[in-house]
This record gives C-alpha cells, structure tokens and sequence, in this order.
C-alpha cells in the first residue's frame, strides 16, 4: 500500500518534468493506475480483517477524491491541448 500510495505523487511530480503535454498526460495515466492499485489494495486489507470498516471507508473517500482530481486534471489538459490544436 505504501509503495501505491508514494506512486501517485511521484508519477505526477515525474510528469511535470516532461517536456510536452502529452508526456505529462501519460504520467498522470499511470499515477491513476497507481491510485486503483491503492483501492484494491484497501479492499483486500478491509476483506482480510487487516482494517475496520470505518478506517477503510475514509482511506476509500480519499482515494476516490485523488481519482476525481486526476481525472480533471486529464480531461483539462487533453482540453487544452485540443484547443492548441485547432488554432
């Protein structure tokens, strides 16, 4: 869990260095996978009697709060980028 938890900022942090848009839009894809990692990963340990429900529960909201974000911050720079584009 720690290591899908640390993968998400990194690949992020990692992408910001690219050079193009796209580059850094593919870092974010993996971030994002990283992050689907960590829910899994949530679920077993709920499923497996290694966390109680409630714990998961704020772990899962907060996950899925990382996952919106990523999700807009893909959709508005594939956005901008399409709007680059057709100039």
């Amino acid at each position: 869990m720690r290591r899908a938890a640390v993968s998400v900022p990194s690949n992020i942090a990692e992408g910001m260095g690219r050079r193009t848009t796209a580059e850094f839009i593919r870092s974010l894809n993996i971030a994002y996978g990283s992050n689907c990692e960590m829910e899994t990963q949530l679920l077993l340990a709920r499923d497996l009697g290694y966390m109680k429900a409630p714990e998961h529960k704020k772990l899962a909201d907060e996950t899925a709060e990382v996952e919106r974000m990523l999700t807009g911050l893909m959709r508005s720079l594939r956005t901008t980028r399409s709007s680059i584009k057709a100039k």
